[in-house]
């Protein structure tokens, strides 16, 4: 097992490839983008951004790192990285994109699983890219093997039909992007909340619930269905720093009102279920 570089990048302003020497990538056309001293690049233009400082802050990312580092999640982990795993064949270089990596936690984990279970000659090349810049710094400094950029979804700073494999965990999918990125065969994974996902954490802080969403049988265009598969868990938290950390990593800090908040503030242990699935689809060409 090897980690290799991803070199498959495109250049944010006109989208020709993205070469990288003397600490910058470059394209032909001129356009430069330094590499950060921590070893990101960002390329996110202004005119993809819509605030300041968009995505996560800092705050958020350090809740989310301590909160999945002490392993509650580690079931939908293992799941990801056993899927990831099936797609490389003996002796191929597998080639994976986090779209909306985060802090890397998932990569990382990826990398752990792959190092722990490879027992031939197959490269392992890892790419995350997420929209807050100081999500992209945590996962720079805690893991070197992969490429890590600030960039969004909706235009990814890279080449077409260049990945095997592309990661929306718990994102928001951009699918002519997904399809366009990946090669013919390649497999977008996605993983969602399912209607029970912290459901004794949604209990607390609400009034009620709301009826859960029908599921979207909408097929993206440039995908076929390939699997599905539904996690079910449960984690115990123990001590108020854990249940912060888990509001504080979802959307549900800013949704819920004061008073849920203070509810959940108050507690010193919750055991709260993991509902997720799985999805998987497999790219093909457009018409």
């Amino acid at each position: 097992m090897s980690n290799t570089p991803f070199e498959a990048l495109a250049c944010p302003l006109d989208g020709e490839p993205l070469r990288q020497g003397d600490g910058a990538w470059r394209c032909a056309a001129g356009h430069g983008f330094d590499i950060a001293r921590q070893g990101y690049v960002n390329l996110l233009p202004v005119q993809h951004k819509r605030s300041r400082d968009p995505g996560d802050s800092k705050d958020m990312v350090a809740a989310r790192r301590r909160f999945l580092e002490a392993g509650h999640y580690r079931p939908i982990t293992e799941a990801v990285s056993r899927i990831v795993l099936a797609q490389a064949p003996a002796g191929a270089t597998l080639r994976c994109l986090d779209a909306g990596c985060g802090e890397g936690y998932y990569l990382r984990e990826l990398t752990r699983y792959w190092q722990a279970r490879a027992d031939d000659e197959r490269a392992l090349t890892l790419l995350g890219v997420d929209i807050s810049k100081w999500a992209v710094l945590a996962a720079a400094k805690r893991h070197e093997a992969a490429t890590w950029v600030v960039g969004t979804n909706a235009h990814l700073p890279v080449q077409d039909s260049s990945l095997d494999v592309v990661l929306c965990l718990f994102g928001f999918p951009v699918y002519p992007e997904f399809a366009r990125v990946l090669k013919p065969g390649g497999v977008l994974l996605r993983v969602d909340a399912g209607p029970d996902h912290l459901r004794e954490l949604r209990e607390i802080i609400y009034p009620s619930l709301k009826p859960p969403r029908a599921d979207d049988e909408t097929l993206p265009p440039g995908f076929t269905p390939l699997s599905r598969e539904v996690l079910r868990d449960t984690i115990d938290l123990d001590g108020a720093e854990p249940i912060a950390d888990l509001l504080a990593m979802t959307p549900h800090l800013h949704r819920a009102k004061a008073e849920g908040r203070e509810r959940a503030a108050a507690l010193e242990s919750l055991t709260v279920t993991l509902d997720v699935r799985l999805t998987q689809w497999v790219s093909h060409p457009v018409g």
